[in-house]
């Protein structure tokens, strides 16, 4: 495999051509297997039974997927809409740099408009043992990543193909629970679920959890309405880990919020539409995450949405940090190609140019100095919400992993009647 060296700063030629933000939000719903995704899946006969082998491969099977480490020179890439850096002509700077330094052609497809209906698309093919038609995608932990792990369809990685992930990579990202020793996927952008406020309105900043349920705020509190971002913070706020809680502990939990929205003090359970609530005044505090955040305080010039009034605060009982990873589904025709882009991105310089535009939390923390003296902009390299410090990373919480579909199941029978 060629690379070249990691200190190589990006064509300056491509940056020049960086000039503007993308307008609008990544349209995206960070539903991790709720409710409606169960139901796709269920429909087109998909499973959570495993059918493939997960079994840690042997050097020869390495092998046998990556053959001798030479790319075929194609790449068939599926991500998100607005995830990944654009120029003004809708071309992506990182994206030439990377056909450039390695001869790779990019089909860059944004076919994922969230997990499991894109699952339910490719799952049938793969249980054909057919080839999706891409080497990449990109999917959310909390569901949607690991049921394509749990169903045998992910490519192991071998590790000796990463080693700017292995040198850049913010340890908090490694090794997640749901997937241990990042066999399968490395992160693609993170995001955190806090709490978003109207500076104007809330003069003393919430702290935490509590602060949703404040009498208050009566009839202006936001909460999602999934099965995630709902119930881990709730558990959090109780000092419980979503991933040791046990059932009594999620019921307790579950009644916390249903005496807030008994009491009316919650306004709606939100999907993506919760930050439209809280630009326009039908809520003054709410779960949010931190690129919607982000985002909405920055200038309409700079491509925000103009409110600067909008704070995010990091509860103090932690956030939840959730992931969106990259990873090779089983039969891909280019394995060399899609791990050598997985590398690639683990690049300070490359990681910085992503992260400049995409607006999440990178998963490079070393991009900042490229951001802030090659991109010159310190706006986004002293943001928490897109690298944030040791201290906010302390006390992050992950999303809950279901170790059986039982126990997703279990879980959906306590939150779904909190939030449907």
């Amino acid at each position: 495999m060629s690379e070249k060296p990691e200190g190589r700063s990006i064509d300056p030629a491509l940056l020049r051509g960086l000039t503007q933000r993308r307008i609008s939000r990544r349209d995206m719903l960070k539903y991790g297997g709720g409710a409606v995704g169960l139901s796709i899946l269920a429909a087109c006969g998909v499973s959570g039974t495993a059918t493939g082998n997960r079994s840690t491969p042997s050097v020869t099977n390495f092998s046998k997927i990556y053959d001798d480490g030479k790319p075929a020179g194609v790449l068939n890439f599926a991500n998100w809409e607005d995830y990944i850096d654009v120029d003004s002509k809708g071309n992506s700077p990182s994206l030439r740099q990377f056909t450039k330094d390695t001869g790779i052609k990019v089909n860059y497809k944004t076919v994922i408009n969230d997990n499991d209906p894109f699952l339910a698309k490719i799952i049938p093919v793969l249980q054909a043992g057919q080839d999706t038609g891409y080497d990449l995608v990109v999917l959310t932990n909390g569901g949607g990543i690991e049921r394509l792990i749990r169903l045998g369809y992910a490519t192991p990685l071998d590790h000796k193909y990463l080693p700017n992930w292995e040198k850049n990579a913010d340890p908090k990202t490694k090794d997640p629970v749901y997937d241990p020793g990042n066999k399968y996927t490395v992160p693609w952008q993170s995001g955190f679920t806090g709490i978003g406020y109207n500076s104007k309105l809330i003069k003393t900043p919430p702290t935490g959890f509590k602060d949703l349920l404040n009498p208050a705020y009566k009839g202006k509190v936001g909460m999602f309405a999934n099965n995630q971002d709902l119930p881990c913070p709730a558990l959090a706020s109780m000092g419980l880990d979503p991933n040791k809680a046990t059932p009594d502990q999620w019921k307790q939990a579950a009644d916390l919020v249903n005496k807030a929205r008994g009491d009316g003090i919650i306004r709606k359970f939100y999907d993506q539409s919760y930050i439209n609530a809280l630009e326009n005044g039908d809520t003054i505090i709410t779960q949010a995450w931190s690129g919607d955040i982000y985002i909405a305080s920055q200038p309409k010039s700079g491509g925000g949405d103009g409110y600067p009034e909008m704070k995010f605060v990091f509860p103090q009982e932690g956030p939840i940090y959730w992931h969106d990873n990259i990873a090779i589904p089983l039969h891909a025709q280019h394995p060399v190609d899609a791990i050598t882009y997985m590398n690639y991105v683990y690049r300070p310089d490359v990681a910085g140019m992503m992260a400049d535009f995409i607006w999440y939390v990178t998963p490079v923390p070393s991009a900042k100095d490229y951001v802030l003296t090659t991109l010159k902009d310190s706006t986004v390299a002293n943001s928490p919400l897109i690298f944030p410090t040791t201290e906010d990373l302390a006390h992050a919480w992950q999303y809950k992993f279901f170790k059986t579909p039982q126990e997703e199941d279990d879980w959906n029978a306590v939150w779904q009647p909190v939030y449907t």
